[in-house]
């Protein structure tokens, strides 16, 4: 499980349109990972888009913005093209990721349970640790909160 203050846990992962991104390799600006569950399905759909309606602005800021999910990079870019999406997706499909930052958890839907991730932010800073935690994400009001964070640095 992640804290605030703690530094984020490193990973590579493969980001849609064919290169890896290593957190560690970022240092410098600051990083804001959204982990949503799954492509094209509502609330990831309106949320990816809102942070690609908004990553110029986060851009500006020097932030760079990275959408995660166990999706594999052909779905991905499916959901990009029909979306017209333009923040970068990362590929977790084996949920290492989401385990090391605590978003895969246990879930219960029409009393199903099963395991999924849990739609959570991080705003992580230029020095590595993490400034800010989203649990629990509602969509509606969320980019421009976390765009707000990244403001306040």
């Amino acid at each position: 499980m992640i804290e605030v203050s703690a530094l984020a846990p490193n990973f590579t992962l493969p980001q849609d349109g064919g290169k890896d991104v290593a957190l560690s390799e970022l240092r410098g600006s600051a990083v804001v990972l959204f982990f949503y569950p799954r492509d094209d399905t509502p609330g990831c759909t309106k949320e990816s888009i809102g942070f690609s309606e908004s990553l110029q602005e986060f851009a500006d800021l020097g932030a760079h913005v990275f959408g995660i999910s166990k999706d594999s990079l052909k779905k991905h870019g499916k959901f990009t093209a029909k979306h017209d999406l333009t923040v970068p997706l990362l590929s977790d499909e084996h949920a290492t990721v989401c385990e090391d930052y605590g978003v895969w958890k246990e879930k219960n839907m029409y009393g199903k349970t099963y395991m999924g991730i849990e739609r959570t932010t991080v705003l992580i800073g230029a020095d590595g640790t993490i400034l800010q935690i989203w649990n629990k994400v509602k969509v509606p009001g969320h980019v421009d909160a976390v765009l707000d964070a990244v403001k306040s640095l």
